[in-house]
């Protein structure tokens, strides 16, 4: 007998505010503090990111498009190259989310600091009022994906609108002399632009957000690629333009100490009250990131648990359709990192947790782009027989890029995010061994599509 099949949550608008609204969040608004090092260089790094993260936009769209099915990068790869690089896939891309979440729950204590200014001052009550949110949203996730949706697109709205007043009107307001000496790091320019580079792809991530929970959007094959790149692409534009309003307002030794660089500029530009509303605007994007990237948390491991990769425990659901196992662990493991680094002050917490969660996602970056090539040979009737020569152009330039960013994440970020991707290996050793003496049960497919996939496999 067959399942039922399960209601779609997403449409299109909600698609896209998820692509966006994990995009926009702690990103772009604490970002100008650890770019001001840099000084105006760091806007070329940020046009070399936006041009790497529409390509790798493209072939996430492309991916979702042909394989409208839960767990996005985890779903290529493994399709592509097996199990083990499936499982490594997914195992980067999970410590990414948790790691990045400790990152935007920072930014999210930090605009708060703006009204509260103890929380600024007490790294501990920062570190307290960041897992607050964290937990409060991991509540909201658990009750089902519909009200994680809604949540996601009112925030989504709200908060983008300072940063379209940042980068229209607050743009008469730049002073040149901020951009000079151009370079202001120690470096050579390309040194420091490779390192911008790795810093700023963290406001892209999420740019495959739509392909995670593929079963749950309407119309998979048209919706996931719209939003997709049309949330990449206008992102992007808002994200170039508020930065150099935002480094051409304030100078770079005064930014780099700023926990709140948006508010700030807002207040020298237009007063302290436009400082409090963009404050305020800051304070919903990384409330509404931290929902969104808090669901995908729950995501990734269940797809990797109904493939048998994650312990089963991941891949069941709560009553309202959530993997709610998944969500507390990861929230778990996002409070212990929180408890152990809190003495860091607010930038540096965020800077080093943000290049972590950078580098670990990049590694599902690299294969999804070498996954879409592989499987143009495997899988090539799913491309309805079509030229395939710009789309693997495209996926080799994403996989370059993706190579060259983690590059610039620097020794320390590298060695820490290897370590954790090596503690993986176990994991999938265990998995395998105790599905090679489980029972031998016969897995009756959901769907026609899966039967199909399962016959040609």
């Amino acid at each position: 007998m067959s399942q039922p099949s399960r209601p779609k949550a997403l449409g299109l608008w909600l698609a896209t505010a998820l692509v966006v609204g994990n995009m926009i969040g702690s990103g772009v608004f604490l970002l100008p503090s650890s770019l001001a090092q840099f000084g105006g260089i760091s806007l070329l790094g940020w046009l070399f990111t936006a041009a790497g993260a529409v390509l790798l936009a493209i072939v996430f769209a492309r991916l979702g498009r042909t394989y409208p099915r839960t767990g996005g990068p985890y779903e290529y790869s493994r399709r592509a190259f097996g199990d083990f690089i499936g499982f490594q896939t997914a195992w980067g891309y999970w410590i990414a989310v948790w790691a990045g979440n400790a990152a935007i729950a920072v930014a999210f204590a930090g605009y708060l600091g703006v009204f509260f200014p103890a929380i600024s001052d007490e790294p501990w009550l920062a570190a307290v009022t960041a897992l607050g949110a964290i937990w409060v949203l991991t509540w909201v996730n658990a009750v089902g994906v519909r009200q994680s949706g809604i949540v996601q697109g009112i925030t989504t709205v709200l908060k983008v609108l300072p940063l379209i007043v940042m980068a229209t009107i607050g743009l008469a307001f730049v002073n040149m002399d901020h951009f000079t000496p151009f370079n202001q790091s120690e470096g050579s320019a390309f040194g420091a632009i490779t390192a911008v580079a790795a810093l700023t792809l963290w406001a892209f991530l999420g740019l495959e957000s739509a392909t995670i929970p593929a079963e749950d959007v309407e119309n998979p094959t048209r919706n996931i690629p719209r939003a997709t790149i049309w949330g990449t692409i206008g992102t992007a534009a808002i994200y170039i333009l508020s930065t150099i309003a935002v480094l051409g307002i304030i100078p770079a030794a005064t930014l780099a100490e700023s926990t709140a660089p948006f508010a700030d500029a807002a207040e020298v530009a237009f007063g302290g009250l436009a400082g409090n509303l963009v404050a305020l605007g800051a304070v919903i994007s990384t409330f509404g990131a931290l929902n969104g990237w808090i669901l995908i948390q729950g995501q990734i491991p269940m797809a990797a648990a109904r493939d048998h990769l994650f312990p089963a425990a991941f891949g069941k659901l709560g009553r309202g359709g959530t993997p709610v196992f998944g969500l507390v662990i990861s929230s778990v493991l996002v409070t212990i990192l929180m408890a152990t680094n809190y003495t860091r002050g607010l930038v540096d917490l965020f800077t080093y947790t943000l290049l972590l969660a950078t580098l670990t996602t990049l590694i599902p970056y690299a294969y999804s782009a070498a996954a879409q090539v592989m499987l143009f040979v495997k899988d090539r009737h799913r491309f309805d027989g079509k030229k395939l020569t710009g789309d693997v152009i495209i996926a080799a330039l994403a996989f370059a890029y993706s190579v060259w960013a983690v590059f610039g994440a620097g020794q320390e970020v590298a060695f820490y995010g290897l370590l954790l991707l090596l503690a993986g290996i176990p994991v999938f050793v265990w998995m395998k061994w105790t599905r090679a003496h489980a029972p031998t049960r016969v897995r009756v497919p959901e769907s026609v599509a899966e039967l199909m996939d399962t016959m040609r496999q």
